[in-house]
């Protein structure tokens, strides 16, 4: 549930997994009614983050993730994808931290499905569109500028500093809870003042959307200055704000989303921050978690075969 000063249906919203939280991605479950709408039910770990793969540390997050997205799914009546980046949806051919198609509940194909139109897609990406379409047939809906009860999905707009919304475009989701509108705005990166101006418009109570991606040198002082811009509008807009994904993968997060919400005069959450939870900036404290806990050059290798669990041991 949300901290207690939060102005929010804390009961309405759980935000699951996001970088704040241990794990990259941006989902949450959403109760509306009789509805439970599951948006972006993917994970990721970052990969090879300094050299790195992610720690045991991580990895064992992930997992208990993983978990809490599949356990999520076996209740939910809707699904959504704003967009088809690998750790917003489930994979076929999935890596060991990502959550892959062959994991998902026996349900699946059951659940009313609103995703993003395919658009210019080609290569990767259309081929993770195809993967879906199969797996959830008619259930498969494109759902851009669509409405159904009191959900509603935006056209497509720009992913961070992506030019064209068709091929590098997610589509945000608005839902009416009854006393509150909560908007999910994945991917957006604060980098396109005509999305926030959408997002206003919609007249959200809550807004989750993914923050600037600071941690990335070629992150330009410009976008920086535009996120920044951009961010400010939104918090002084909107009455709850949480900002998470690519602003949490660095140690500079924290500090802009302080330094935001004293500008705004009023607090600019964080996933944790929202959930009454612990901040696990994980990927953030890759390279202190290898100095503080070492990992056998075998660990990564053994884990990809199932020889080993994701508790950590120091096996050097």
């Amino acid at each position: 549930m949300a901290e207690d000063d939060a102005d929010s249906p804390a009961g309405s919203i759980e935000i699951i997994g996001t970088e704040s939280l241990g794990v990259r991605g941006l989902s949450c479950l959403v109760h509306a009614g009789d509805r439970r709408i599951f948006i972006d039910p993917g994970i990721a770990l970052g990969y090879l983050r300094h050299g790195l793969l992610p720690h045991p540390v991580q990895v064992a997050q992930g997992e208990r993730m993983r978990q809490r997205i599949l356990a999520a799914l076996t209740t939910a009546t809707d699904v959504v994808f704003s967009h088809f980046h690998g750790d917003h949806i489930p994979l076929r051919d999935a890596n060991p931290y990502q959550l892959a198609i062959g994991q998902l509940p026996a349900n699946f194909h059951k659940i009313s499905c609103w995703s993003k139109s395919q658009g210019t897609h080609n290569g990767k990406m259309k081929q993770r569109t195809q993967d879906l379409k199969e797996l959830l047939g008619v259930n498969f809906h494109d759902a851009e500028n669509h409405t159904d009860g009191c959900i509603c999905f935006s056209k497509a707009v720009l992913h961070g500093g992506g030019r064209d919304p068709g091929r590098d475009g997610v589509m945000m989701t608005r839902i009416d809870l009854g006393d509150a509108v909560f908007v999910h705005a994945s991917d957006i990166q604060l980098l396109d003042a005509a999305t926030i101006h959408y997002i206003i418009a919609w007249q959200p109570d809550i807004v989750l959307a993914a923050g600037p991606p600071l941690y990335l040198q070629t992150l330009s002082p410009g976008m920086r200055k535009l996120a920044w811009a951009n961010g400010l509008r939104l918090a002084q807009n909107i009455k709850t704000l949480i900002l998470d994904h690519h602003l949490m993968r660095g140690q500079q997060g924290p500090l802009w989303l302080a330094d935001l919400s004293a500008a705004a005069g009023r607090k600019v959450y964080c996933a944790a921050d929202f959930m009454g939870c612990e901040r696990l900036l994980l990927e953030a404290e890759r390279v202190k978690l290898y100095g503080a806990m070492p990992v056998s050059s075998t660990w990564h290798d053994e884990y990809a075969k199932g020889v080993i669990n994701a508790d950590y041991q120091s096996r050097e």
